[in-house]
This record gives C-alpha cells, structure tokens and sequence, in this order.
C-alpha cells in the first residue's frame, strides 16, 4: 500500500508538472482524488469510459490509482451528465484515483513517449529539438538504413503494423526526427531543422503534400501507438519505488 499524496507529489516533481502551460484542457497532475491509499497502478492513454470501466475492472476492489496521458478535460468545461457523469460516478464508487501527464510526459528525459520511442528504435544520440510553449517538443538523431527498413522497424516496436509512409525524402535515411502523437502540422519546422524523415502518430492531410514539396519523408505511426510508451514507464516506475503491482488497460483508438 502507498499513500496516493506521496505518488503524487513524486510524478509531480519528477515530471517537473508546475513548469508546463500546455494546452487548457490538459489539467496536468491528480484529477481525480481517492480516499488516500493506492495498492495498484493502471496505465492507459486515455481516460475515456472503457477505460475507467477496464480500471475498476482490474482493480478488483482495491484502491487503485489510473495514470493517463490524455485526461478527463480535453474539451473543457461541461455539464457532468451522461457520459461524463457514469465516468466519475464508477471511478469514485470504486475509490479509483486519475493522474494525467500531457506534455510534461512526452518530453521527459528518461520516461517520456518521445525518448522511449527513440530508444527502442535504435535512434543514435537522441537530442531535444524544436521549440514549443513549454521548450522542446521533440528528439533528433542518427539512423542508418533504408526508408521502409525504418517504417518495418517502427512496425515491430509498436505492434500495430499501421505506419503509413510520405516518401518525401531519400531513400536512404541519416536524421530522424520523433515528436509523437499528432504533430503532422510541424513537419515545416522540423524540416528546417535538418532531419531527412520526420516520425509522428499523425496529422492533417495537407502535411503529406507539404512533407513531398520540403523533401522530407514523414512517418504517422499512429497516435496512440505512439503515445503508450510513457505511462507504462511511469506505473513501472511507481510499482517499482512504492512496491505495488501495475498492468496496462489497452485501449487503441486505431489513429
């Protein structure tokens, strides 16, 4: 049992939480408080009704506390009633608690989304790049090989075997850019920035023309396939320094 106070004053500062505006409905920290007492961790991306119902579910009664990365309030303000009412009534009746990690979690050095991916992609030297409201938004790095050797190596990590390619660049890959998520719209600015392929979850439709006319290769590799790697590192990293168990509440959105 860990107390949930001390988890969260824990990924609050680990996260570096209070140093990031993000966007308005983000909410970034605790969203949704428990009783007090934390025995299990969930992990999912988003904080959607399934995925609250599949929390409750392998919470098997216990307090349990779910780690999001898209939180309950992307669109603001609204009345709680239908959906969002069950979704907060079934959390607190089963003494769930909800923490959301946004962009403090895509950019963190040793958990976040972004560095995941690139690790496990073989991305040499990763380094931030590309400044946004809250500093870099993305890495950059060395990766040799083939254009479609990297989408199949994209393919295998995440399991999907969805990464869509705009062969815009060479064939033959040297820089490799990583913002994951939906940051097809950036793909001017990270061309600017010197890398020949860009990879990311998704984006706007006009980002494939563009991506041809700058002459970069642009990767979407899905949205959320991208964005899973992040709070499995943070549950494992709270199961392991509190001594509770975690699982991951799989739940893609196929984007």
């Amino acid at each position: 049992m860990a107390e949930l106070d001390a988890i969260v004053a824990f990924l609050d500062q680990s996260l570096r939480t209070a140093e990031f505006t993000d966007y308005p409905g983000a909410v970034n920290g605790l969203q949704l408080a428990n009783h007090g007492e934390v025995r299990h961790v969930v992990a999912a991306v988003d904080a959607s009704l399934p995925v609250v119902n599949a929390a409750v579910t392998a919470a098997a009664g216990r307090p349990t506390l779910l780690v999001v990365h898209h939180g309950m309030f992307w669109q603001g303000a609204q009345r709680v009633t239908g959906a969002l009412y069950r979704k907060l009534k079934t959390a607190m009746d089963a003494d769930l608690a909800i923490y959301s990690s946004h962009l403090p979690l895509d950019v963190h050095p040793q958990w976040g989304n972004n560095i995941r991916l690139a690790r496990a992609i073989g991305i040499d030297a990763p380094e931030p790049f590309l400044d946004g409201r809250d500093g870099p938004m993305g890495l950059r790095g060395t990766w040799q090989g083939t254009r479609q050797s990297l989408a199949d190596q994209l393919s295998d990590v995440l399991g999907n075997g969805r990464v869509h390619i705009c062969p815009g660049g060479p064939d033959s890959i040297t820089r490799v850019g990583i913002i994951t998520g939906g940051a097809g719209s950036e793909v001017a600015a990270v061309a600017a920035c010197g890398v020949d392929t860009f990879i990311t979850g998704e984006g706007p439709h006009w980002s494939y023309p563009l991506a041809e006319e700058l002459g970069i290769n642009l990767l979407y590799a899905g949205h959320y396939a991208t964005e899973t790697f992040g709070v499995k590192a943070l549950a494992e990293e709270i199961s392991r320094k509190y001594g509770i168990s975690w699982e991951f509440a799989d739940h893609p959105s196929g984007l």
